[in-house]
């Protein structure tokens, strides 16, 4: 997979850490694609996995809900199982950034680019996942924030073989940029994306096939998020069934970058 360019991080800068998609991200994405170059890139410490996490908080996901699902994260990210999965691979380390996401304007970065190799590092950022205030509870643009995660790839300090987007949601594509075509232009640029679909038991009265979509919310999923090599798609039957759920999904994604 091709690299990305130093100059990148500079021209980006910190105004990604909480900057909405806007027009003109296609564009910033696609330079950062062609720019990109081997000799810039090597100078960055290498890691076995990039690993964006892109949460779904859109209006369906309740507090409590909220909740559960930022445990969920927390809880994988340092259970045992996890670091022993990193560890396990020829780096022995992942860098992971987790990015919370509702409608076409509304994406954040909750835990910028960490490094993980240890228990104690990875602790260390479940503790900031737990600890960050909820930015939104908008629409649900699956598709804006697919190249908001693009965007963070270039920003990253660590460099890998394998770029993963991983989204988990409870409900369709309703807002924001054209899914399909976000799907693509990750695939065009060799990102893998899976997805972790959150099934509802009562539809939602105001948009049942939001949450119920026909056939489903995991063939949603399967048949409109997913693609790229070895990319796959999970259901937890509830937000209480998530945090097994993304244990789950997580070593198996690392365990497919060793």
């Amino acid at each position: 997979m091709r690299h990305w360019m130093r100059v990148l991080l500079a021209t980006l800068g910190v105004a990604l850490l909480s900057a909405p998609v806007v027009a003109g991200s296609r564009d910033k994405i696609r330079e950062a694609e062609l720019g990109s170059g081997g000799e810039a890139a090597s100078g960055r410490p290498e890691v076995d996995l990039l690993l964006v996490l892109a949460v779904d908080i859109s209006r369906s996901v309740d507090d409590k809900k909220f909740r559960l699902q930022r445990d969920g994260y927390a809880a994988a990210i340092s259970n045992p199982r996890v670091v022993a999965a990193i560890r396990s691979g020829l780096v022995g380390r992942v860098a992971i950034s987790l990015i919370e996401w509702s409608g076409v304007s509304e994406q954040t970065i909750v835990a910028d680019w960490t490094a993980v190799g240890t228990a104690e590092e990875a602790q260390a950022l479940s503790e900031r996942i737990r600890s960050a205030p909820r930015a939104f509870m908008g629409r649900t643009a699956i598709g804006s924030a697919i190249e908001f995660a693009l965007l963070q790839f270039p920003r990253s300090p660590w460099r890998a073989e394998r770029h993963l987007i991983d989204v988990s949601g409870d409900g369709t594509n309703n807002s924001g940029v054209d899914l399909l075509e976000a799907r693509q232009l990750a695939l065009s640029q060799g990102v893998t994306i899976n997805g972790l679909a959150i099934l509802s038991a009562v539809p939602l009265s105001f948009n049942p096939q939001h949450t119920h979509p026909p056939g489903g919310l995991l063939a949603y999923y399967e048949n409109n998020v997913i693609g790229g090599p070895n990319s796959f798609a999970l259901a937890a039957e509830s937000h209480e069934a998530f945090g097994t759920m993304i244990l789950a999904k997580l070593i198996k994604e690392i365990a497919l970058a060793n």
